[in-house]
This record gives C-alpha cells, structure tokens and sequence, in this order.
C-alpha cells in the first residue's frame, strides 16, 4: 500500500512539474529557468544545514531576489 501511494505522490508531482529543492540533483535543479549551474551549487549548500520549505526561502541565498524568486513560481506552474 506504501508503495503504491509513492507512486500516486511521484506521479502527481511529475504531472504538475514541482521540484522539490531539499532532494532535487543539480542537474534537475538547472531544468528550472534562471537557475544555472553556479545558484543549483548555491541551492545544494544551503539545504544542507537550511530545510527548504517553498521558493520564497531561496531568498535567503546570495543572489536569490525578488525577482528570480518569482520567475521560478512561474516556471514551476
């Protein structure tokens, strides 16, 4: 039953694109618009003494503002 309610939660968020940014690898990370290379290293240091509970706790990050914050809600829609 575990199992297959994994599988319903996998599946649904594959369905509407969410990235969940405590377990995502850098590469998937850079799938999201304006995140390159450098700010998914940024994201992968931060989360490991930081638990990221929605985009807006990126802004905690250098180079994170506004309006990155933002275009991210969006990519993720």
């Amino acid at each position: 039953m575990k199992n297959v309610l994994f599988i319903l939660f996998m599946l649904v968020a594959f369905l509407f694109g969410a990235v969940d940014f405590n377990s995502a690898t850098k590469e998937e990370l850079m799938d999201i618009k304006g995140i390159g290379e450098k700010k998914a290293e940024a994201i992968i240091e931060y989360r490991k003494t930081n638990k990221i509970n929605s985009v807006e706790d990126l802004e905690a990050i250098k180079g994170f503002g506004p309006g990155l914050i933002e275009k991210i809600k969006n990519s993720n829609k």
